[in-house]
Formats: structure tokens, C-alpha cells, sequence
């Protein structure tokens, strides 16, 4: 049994369908690489999975349970991170305070802690920077801090929306080796990227949106070496 599967789910903005009944699944411990043009929906799915907006039609089954309609804030302690796009650190708090917030759905403080280490392991920045407001971070810094604030409420898995976005070339490079980090923790990943190289190089598999559909589906290798897709986000 897969553990995320999205079946025939279809999203509306007004009249506008933005999903057009995608399917598809994660299996535990995969990366799941989600591509494809601005506006193809990759965005929309990802809130569509994670609770904060309600589909027209279709089902969200996380781990074997119909989760379609249940608020994002149970979702979050059923087992499910969302580090959005944009990062969407409360600037005014510090980085601590950030981090904190994200362990909110659990109750053992002796586990909060021990997870803390371990954000603070891995992302050494932030420990530096712990009381620091977020606001004032760089924006890879400020994506560390998103990914950071995630991992707090110990996921099982984490939907990640463009963890690239508007940063410098090294700083891609270090956001993705911390993603295959997270991976070969033992968290799944469904990973949304307009780097598609870089995201189906990291990736198990992959699934190519356009305008609201799945278009093709494959292994990342085969879809990273597939003429259509180095043709369309490739840039070869």
C-alpha cells in the first residue's frame, strides 16, 4: 500500500479548474519529484494534500485513511509537514521561536528538544542564529529555516514547494543535499521544483503536470533522459 495516494482529484478557483482528476502515489521512503510549468497546478496540489484548500472531487488517502476533509492542523499531527513556497518565516519571531512553533502538535518536551538538536545538527546556521529574528536571515538561510521548522513536528513525510526559489547556485546545491539528507533519514519526500534537473536528479520518481493533468510518470532517470521532458524543462 502506497503511503500518499491522490486519486482522480480535481480543484476549483471559481470557474477555473486547476486539477483535472490527477492520480498518483508516494511509497514510503521515496522522493517524489512533481514538475512542470508555472500555473500547472504543482502548488495547488500540494495545498490540495496538505488540507488547506478542498477539492471539487477525488480523495486524499495518507497511510491506509481518507484525509480529504480533514483540517490541515490534524494533518500536520498525522504525520505531515508542508514547507511552502516562500518559506513564510514569521520575521518578527526569532529562529528558535519559528522552530518551536513547529513542534506545536506535540506534547512531549523532552522530544521537542531532542528533535531541536537534531534541526540544529543539521542545519548548524540556525543555532547560530537561534535568536535572531527570521526576518532578518538571508533567504537561504530563511529556507533552511522553513525546512528546519518542519522537521520539527517529526513528519513522516514533508511536501516541500520550490525549496530553490530565488536562491544563489550554491545555495541550490546545499538545499537539495540536505532534501537527500532528510531522504536517507527516513522521511518521504513529495518534492514540488522548478528546477526540474535538479529535482529528478535527486528524486526516486517523477510525475509532469500540465495545465491541471499528469502527462507522464516514470522513473526520474528515464523521465531526466526523455526527449519531450529535456525539450519542455530541461532547457536542452
Amino acid at each position: 500500500m502506497a503511503m500518499l495516494e491522490i486519486k482522480d482529484l480535481s480543484v476549483y478557483y471559481g470557474v477555473i479548474q486547476a486539477l483535472k482528476g490527477i492520480s498518483f502515489e508516494v511509497n514510503e521512503g521515496e522522493v517524489i519529484a512533481l514538475i512542470g510549468a508555472n500555473g500547472a497546478g504543482k502548488t495547488t496540489t500540494l495545498h490540495t494534500v496538505s488540507g488547506l484548500i478542498a477539492p471539487k472531487s477525488g480523495s486524499v488517502i495518507f497511510e491506509g485513511q481518507d484525509i480529504t476533509k480533514v483540517p490541515a492542523h490534524k494533518i500536520v499531527s498525522m504525520g505531515m509537514a508542508h514547507v511552502p513556497e516562500g518559506r513564510r518565516v514569521f520575521g518578527s519571531l526569532s529562529v528558535l521561536q519559528n522552530l518551536r512553533l513547529g513542534a506545536y502538535t506535540r506534547s512531549s518536551k523532552d522530544e521537542v528538544e531532542e528533535t531541536l538538536q537534531k534541526v540544529y545538527k543539521r542545519f548548524p546556521r540556525l543555532e547560530e542564529r537561534k535568536n535572531q529574528p527570521a526576518g532578518t536571515l538571508s533567504g537561504g538561510e530563511q529556507q533552511m529555516l522553513a525546512m528546519g521548522r518542519a522537521l520539527m513536528s517529526n513528519p513522516r513525510i514533508i511536501l516541500m514547494d520550490e525549496p530553490s526559489m530565488g536562491l544563489s547556485p550554491i545555495l541550490v546545491n546545499e538545499i537539495f543535499d540536505i532534501i537527500k539528507e532528510v531522504s536517507a533519514g527516513g522521511t518521504t519526500v513529495l518534492l514540488v521544483e522548478q528546477n526540474a534537473k535538479k529535482a529528478l536528479s535527486i528524486a526516486d520518481r517523477g510525475y509532469v503536470l500540465e495545465t491541471g493533468k499528469i502527462v507522464l510518470e516514470g522513473k526520474a532517470q528515464e523521465l531526466l533522459h526523455d526527449e519531450s521532458v529535456r525539450t519542455a524543462y530541461l532547457g536542452e
